[in-house]
């Protein structure tokens, strides 16, 4: 039998990476109430219904909630990673949200945490299973689920499949029975790139694999954002490069080329210009094995696919029922518009930092925590919305360079920020600086100005 009523500070919607990341510096930093509803069976949001074979972009080292390292701090020592440190599976971090939410929200005895159910009508929780209600009753309603993540297993495709026709999300790979005559991947973001990867290092032929691409995606290289002090030249290197390439720029594709001339940015085919940029993260070797994959079809969205040929917007190529077509164009993370983070009794999580969405969801918890102001709150917190394109990449890198000189500015936020491990420079030994990191720092800082100046300029002649 479940309370008729639930009392709380703040009313948590949404269990996943930034709902967590927030609730956890609550409960740690404030003796405030929360409950957190979900409506999923576990904590993880998106990464609970994820294909097998995810894995983590960007090191386990930044990623989580801020009171609790993910991984164990190891380096691969094989394969097309070798050298770069770990990637948490989607297992692992499915696991690891669980911990946090066993072991240390709910031994809080300040947490109520209500899974397999739904936020109605802004006074009920209704429960999915048995299809009870509850009153709830809470001071601010905090929004985890407004970057929408689109999920590849339950992800409608954009286009007709013909009855018949072999198209799965990719988390049906790792269920064959048989093996198709071939397979085509059919999208470029960070899914299509994990598919794409998958397929190659179970054996599949480079031939016998098609890549739709409607758009090129402009990645970053993963030992650019290695979080150890070994790395630290290069990766306060990757941040200052950025820095200096918005600051120099004489246009928006000198921008680029600068970029790419620094190796900040990669591509698959040096030919083609990408005009997508959704942040995928690959090594050297994972790049490589990428471009062994020569049948590259760059003719638009797909429009339908069907026994014998796939319609695309520019055109068709041909297809067969022995195919097997691997759907990979959920969005992952939407551009949203912006909103206000905090507006009266509702705070909407939003990315603060360069697709950054763990540390973006804590640092609004701590600014919640320690800051009085809504209008202060709301300065230090900016949205930054998550990129689609290339130019969206520019606009989010605009916005975060000045949050990163609003923060400067409050030397107690920026301790915080050293201290936090959801942030790079954490695990780069730049705490003490030595004067080789004091000098590289002090150049970012320097240029910080010029290059929003000059962003904002160039983004003018979009």
């Amino acid at each position: 039998m479940r309370d008729t009523m639930i009392e709380a500070d703040y009313l948590i919607v949404g269990a996943g990476a930034m709902g967590m990341g927030f609730a956890d510096v609550l409960v740690t930093e404030t003796d405030a109430t929360l409950a957190i509803v979900d409506r999923y069976g576990r904590p993880g949001g998106h990464w609970t219904r994820a294909y097998p074979f995810v894995r983590l972009h960007q090191p386990s080292a930044t990623y989580g909630v801020n009171s609790r390292e993910l991984g164990s701090g190891t380096k691969y020592t094989s394969g097309w990673n070798a050298g770069l440190y770990e990637l948490a599976s989607g297992a692992e971090i499915v696991a690891y949200y669980e911990r946090v939410m066993r072991r240390q929200l709910l031994p809080s005895g300040r947490v109520r945490y209500l899974p397999m159910s739904e936020y109605t009508d802004g006074a009920t929780i209704r429960s999915l299973v048995t299809g009870d209600t509850q009153e709830v009753h809470a001071e601010k309603v905090v929004d985890g689920t407004y970057s929408k993540v689109k999920i590849p297993s339950v992800h409608t495709p954009g286009y007709d499949v013909t009855d018949g026709v072999r198209c799965v999300p990719p988390n049906d790979l790792t269920s064959l029975d048989q093996a198709p005559a071939d397979y085509v991947v059919i999208g470029a973001g960070k899914t299509g790139i994990d598919a794409c990867l998958w397929l190659l290092k179970n054996g599949v032929a480079p031939g016998d694999i098609r890549w739709i691409m409607p758009r090129d995606p402009w990645m970053w290289d993963r030992a650019n954002l290695q979080p150890a002090p070994e790395f630290w030249e290069r990766t306060l290197g990757f941040v200052a490069g950025n820095v200096e390439a918005a600051a120099l720029a004489t246009s928006i594709e000198d921008l680029f080329e600068r970029l790419e001339a620094e190796s900040i940015l990669l591509r698959i085919d040096p030919t083609v210009r990408p005009t997508m940029f959704h942040a995928a993260i690959v090594s050297a070797d994972e790049l490589e094995q990428l471009r062994r994959i020569e049948n590259i079809v760059r003719l638009g969205r797909v429009r339908s696919v069907g026994r014998d040929e796939i319609v695309l917007d520019d055109g068709t190529i041909p297809t067969t029922p022995d195919t097997l077509h691997i759907d990979c164009t959920a969005r992952g993370f939407v551009r949203r518009p912006a909103v206000p983070v905090f507006d009266g009794d509702r705070i909407t999580l939003q990315n603060l930092r360069i697709l950054q969405p763990s540390f973006s969801a804590a640092l609004i918890g701590h600014v919640e925590a320690r800051y009085g102001s809504e209008s202060e709150k709301n300065e230090i917190c900016t949205p930054d919305p998550f990129p689609d394109s290339d130019v969206d990449m520019l606009r989010t890198w605009l916005t975060t360079l000045k949050n990163l000189t609003r923060w400067d500015e409050d030397e107690d936020l920026s301790a915080w920020m050293l201290g936090s491990r959801l942030t790079i420079y954490h695990h780069l030994g730049v705490a003490d600086p030595s004067p080789a990191q004091r000098e590289l720092i002090g150049k970012m800082r320097e240029l910080r100005p010029a290059a929003i100046n000059n962003l904002q300029q160039l983004l003018k002649t979009v």
